[in-house]
């Protein structure tokens, strides 16, 4: 009886999924997506995740659809660049029953918007194209807005083409500047612009649906997230550094599958027999499997195509670098492999630095982000890839070079794995609590429990404002044992926690059944190897410092503080409105293992006193003084004596800008043209080697005292 109550209850599901939409999804236009089955059923039971477990426990209604919606519209169209006024009060009709739709599982609503979007850039676009090869007066005083984010809607379609017609100019007007002549030009920005309208063409239900669940999660909090199949597994990889494949990265150029780069160890990489710009038109499964021809497909199609379980034959028909498509394939067999992405995992340096007329070796641990390899940690394997793993290897080898002091540097690492964070500290510290995270029924203390220490010595940690989240955890923990000195900027201020949820675990048997009765309505989908429905990062709970003190919104403030290039009112979790507030608890019980109090002043002397006579400090200064510039700037004339005169007026000032400050670096100038060299010099990082030289130098002469 139970069971069969369990069928009725689902088949209700599907048939409501089934059920006639609220809104015609079509439009007039030549690409008009609409919503699956299956789609529907994850936008339905996102809502019912998302009001029971999320840690805002928020319910959706009216005022949430209104969020959801200027959110929504505002990843459509941001720049107010393709959606007519007449768009937008057309959409205004659903402002208020978005949370209805998305509860009932209809999509329609925001299909249609995506579409008529996709109607209006395609018609942009092709009014492109058409001007093209008309005839510019590049001598008139007129000007280009290029940001009309706070301008109107556009009235009219001829006030669209007004805009557009000059954007076509600005375009032109870039390429005449780089000496090519008109012919040329015109043939370039046609082909800009045509590749332009095929990848659109190519955009799929999946991408529509990706965008709208992100303007609903976002608008909960800005942390939880639903990736569709193809993003989850992205996302799973770069958490665990590592994937099954040739070891390949892939671009796509003119309808055609480039290799971008060749990951050393790789199956590519040790066949030897293939390159960067090698061009792939054709793939093959197996030993004897049917070659595909890719080309023209999406990249994440030819991806999925090439990807596969490690131990499987993949084959490539494949065009060398620099031959034309017309030339001789040739085939290439490999083997798919596990592939350890070590060019986005922790690396050393080491510095030497002058202090008080000592020398002192400093040991520089750059880590990216806090990876963990979740399926191999679960299934037992010792050598599984993880950030702590990476890093106590690292430290090894800085004891075997004797360093005087280690830094993390934890700059843009955006965080990840909160067990990482917490081990990664216990490498510092003997044992006690790391963090304290709180959900709606408790709040539960992290504490490292293993007590052995890895590095004893001075230690330093280089922050900015996008170290988030685990960085934040580590970096706040080091500060409140006073284990070490904290370095840079203002973080994020990210202290919310998420937990990866696989859709299947909810809506597997619905839809199942749901196949049986839908037919074959997949259009617009690719194939992927990721979680069937996709997964949510959801918002579960918040983290606290052991000091009782949460770092959301307000982040990690450093001991010694740099100037911040990137303003807290626009980057940051304080910028997001609908982040979790600041709040604090009560501190857990730990016991600091020194008292850094007394040589932080002496350090933030030492370091202002440099900045008083340090050029580079200067032109930090400055740096940040143009990057508020640009921000504020909007539009761009379209003269071309005037421009071209502000740009050699803008290139001349920046030269003799580089070559005095190469100059104070020992290096030889640069000679108008020629190309700037990949900056080696790191003011912030050079400068923080200098604080930690003072910091180690305090040490030696017994300013402060560790305890374990």
């Amino acid at each position: 009886m139970l069971k069969k109550i369990f069928l009725a209850l689902f088949m209700v599901a599907v048939i409501a999924c089934k059920a006639k939409s609220r809104v015609d999804t079509a439009v007039d236009s030549t690409h008009n997506l609409k919503p699956e089955a299956q789609q529907n059923l994850v936008a339905s039971e996102l809502v019912k995740i998302i009001e029971s477990a999320n840690f805002k426990k928020v319910k959706l209604n009216d005022s949430i659809s209104s969020v959801i919606f200027d959110r929504y519209l505002k990843q459509l169209d941001e720049g107010h660049n393709y959606l007519l006024a007449s768009d937008v009060k057309e959409f205004e009709d659903y402002r208020y029953s978005l949370d209805d739709d998305l509860r009932e599982g209809d999509l329609s609503a925001m299909f249609r918007m995506f579409n008529v979007l996709q109607k209006r850039y395609e018609e942009r676009l092709r009014y492109s194209l058409a001007q093209v090869n008309k005839p510019f007066d590049f001598t008139k005083n007129e000007t280009y807005t290029y940001n009309r984010e706070k301008l109107p809607w556009f009235k009219s379609s001829q006030e669209a083409d007004e805009v557009w017609t000059k954007r076509v100019k600005y375009d032109l007007l870039n390429l005449r500047l780089s000496g090519t002549d008109a012919a040329k030009n015109a043939g370039l920005l046609k082909q800009r612009y045509e590749n332009l309208l095929s990848q659109t063409k190519k955009l799929n239900n999946q991408d529509a649906f990706q965008v709208m669940m992100d303007a609903f999660t976002e608008s909960i909090d800005p942390h939880t997230n639903y990736f569709n199949p193809e993003n989850a597994q992205r996302f799973n990889e770069e958490m665990a550094r590592t994937f099954e494949g040739i070891g390949a990265s892939l671009q796509l150029e003119n309808e055609v599958v480039k290799i971008a780069g060749v990951i050393p160890g790789g199956p590519a990489f040790k066949s030897k027999k293939i390159n960067v710009n090698d061009k792939i038109i054709a793939v093959a499964q197996g030993a004897d499997g049917e070659f595909v021809d890719v080309r023209g497909w999406r990249l994440d199609n030819t991806v999925q195509k090439i990807k596969g379980p490690r131990g499987t034959v993949v084959r490539l028909k494949i065009i060398p670098a620099g031959q034309e498509l017309s030339a001789q394939p040739k085939i290439v067999s490999l083997v798919r492999e596990k592939v350890v992405l070590e060019d986005q995992s922790a690396k050393k340096k080491i510095k030497t630095v002058t202090s008080g007329g000592k020398t002192y070796k400093i040991g520089i641990i750059e880590v990216p982000a806090f990876y963990m390899d979740f399926k191999a940690y679960q299934a037992g394997d010792p050598n599984y890839k993880s950030t702590t793993r990476d890093v106590k290897l690292i430290i090894d080898t800085l004891k075997r070079a004797q360093v005087d002091g280690i830094v993390m540097d934890l700059r843009t690492n955006g965080g990840g794995s909160l067990m990482e964070a917490i081990e990664l500290t216990g490498l510092f510290i003997k044992t006690g609590p790391v963090v304290q995270v709180r959900d709606p029924r408790r709040t539960e203390i992290n504490a490292d429990d293993d007590p052995s220490i890895i590095w004893t010595g001075p230690l330093g940690v280089m922050v900015d404002r996008f170290s988030a989240s685990a960085s934040e955890i580590f970096a706040a923990a080091i500060q409140d044992y006073n284990r070490g000195v904290i370095m840079g900027t203002q973080t994020y201020g990210k202290g919310t926690v998420q937990s990866a949820l696989d859709l299947s675990r909810f809506i597997s048997t619905v839809d199942e059944l749901l196949n049986k009765f839908k037919g074959s309505d997949k259009e617009g989908t690719s194939a992927t190897a990721g979680p069937k429905y996709g997964q949510i990062n959801l918002t579960m709970a918040k983290f606290y410092r052991i000091n009782g003190s949460s770092t959301q919104h307000k982040g990690v403030i450093p001991d010694i503080q740099f100037p911040m290039i990137f303003p807290a009112d626009k980057y940051g979790e304080s910028s997001e409105p609908s982040a979790l507030p600041f709040d604090s608890i009560k501190p857990s019980k730990y016991a600091p293992v020194a008292n850094l109090q007394p040589i932080k002043p002496m350090l933030v002397k030492q370091h202002e006193e440099r900045m008083k006579a340090s050029s580079d400090y200067k032109y930090l200064l400055e740096d940040i003084a143009q990057f508020k510039k640009r921000e504020s700037e909007a539009s761009v004339t379209l003269n071309e004596a005037q421009l071209k005169k502000e740009r050699e007026e803008q290139e001349a000032k920046t030269l003799a800008r580089d070559n005095k400050r190469r100059a104070l670096q020992g290096l030889p100038p640069l000679k108008k043209g020629e190309v700037k060299p990949k900056e080696e010099n790191d003011f912030v990082q050079d400068e923080s080697m200098k604080i930690m030289a003072d910091f180690i130098r305090f040490n030696e002469a017994g300013q402060f005292t560790m305890v374990y």
